[in-house]
């Protein structure tokens, strides 16, 4: 009789809930989710997690706003936005203390922070996309590809790593194990970056942006700025960022990229781990990256128009 294999997912907002649903509809597989959202939390308990859209099913999972009910786990996936990623890693890193655990984060720096809490930690990056359109349901907006390998300075062992990548894929998100998932990061980080600040700019949907062609200028220039960076790193894309944007335009017109629904809710962005990871890396080998500057001062001071509004207006 093969063992069960229990898997923490840390953080259930629309990527966290995918990779939770899927993974539950696997034999032997057992599905905890770690949130702080009380309210989805209880749904999730009651009446399952519902995927709609791209997957049209409801999975039932194990849900709790409290680490201590979240048993061992044998892997961690973790899917929160990256402010939220050390103190939630602290709460439940008991519970991943002998679990290989990857990040399936946006923006760069998750990985760091859960090697502080855990010894065995997976670079991860996914290109599905999604939406929470409710209480314990998760609206699929794009499928794709997930890829994951080590973590170079704390790396989860290879069979871990590979069997994660199986158990994904069987559950239906297409998952490759790499020796150097860095390539894999840095072409999802550059699509994301050169998109993302711009639909929370403008509040037009990914195919709106591509289809005008001053904004579609500015997207080519983020993705040339952000090329020059990652080659100055050693770090080769593995895929063509430009190339990824025509896909999304043409398969996902009328999604809303995360930082745009961010901003719609008047919640904090990812911009600092997208853009702002662009221009720290820029830095850390001495080349300028104005554009995605522009971005992060730009989307910040949105925030901070919603968070210090005008006393008498």
């Amino acid at each position: 009789m093969t063992a069960e294999t229990t898997v923490c997912v840390v953080g259930a907002g629309a990527i966290g809930s995918l990779f939770a649903a899927h993974l539950a509809t696997e034999p032997g597989t057992r599905v905890y989710v770690y949130d702080v959202d009380r309210a989805h939390v209880a749904a999730i308990n009651r009446s399952g997690l519902t995927v709609t859209g791209a997957s049209d099913f409801t999975a039932r999972v194990h849900a709790s706003f409290d680490p201590a009910d979240i048993p061992p786990c044998d892997f961690g996936i973790v899917a929160t936005k990256g402010e939220h990623t050390r103190s939630a890693i602290a709460a439940v890193a008991g519970s991943l203390r002998d679990a290989a655990v990857v990040s399936v984060q946006n923006g760069l720096g998750n990985e760091e922070a859960i090697a502080q809490f855990v010894p065995r930690v997976i670079r991860g990056t996914t290109i599905i996309a999604g939406a929470l359109a409710g209480p314990a349901t998760v609206r699929f907006d794009a499928t794709g590809s997930t890829w994951i390998g080590p973590f170079e300075p704390s790396p989860a062992p290879t069979p871990a790593i590979e069997r994660l990548a199986s158990l994904l894929t069987t559950g239906g998100l297409p998952t490759s194990a790499l020796a150097d998932a860095r390539g894999a990061q840095w072409s999802k980080l550059v699509f994301n970056a050169s998109t993302s600040a711009i639909a929370a700019l403008t509040g037009l949907t990914i195919g709106q942006i591509g289809e005008d062609p001053g904004l579609h200028q500015l997207v080519v220039g983020l993705i040339d700025e952000a090329r020059r960076i990652a080659d100055a790193h050693g770090i080769v894309l593995d895929g063509d960022p430009a190339k990824m944007v025509d896909a999304a335009v043409a398969e996902a017109y009328d999604h809303r990229p995360s930082m745009l629904q961010d901003v719609l809710a008047q919640r904090r962005t990812e911009v600092d781990v997208l853009n702002g990871g662009i221009v720290a890396a820029g830095a850390e080998v001495g080349i300028p990256a104005p554009l995605h500057a522009s971005m992060v001062f730009l989307v910040t001071g949105l925030e901070r128009h919603w968070r210090e509004p005008l006393a008498g207006h």
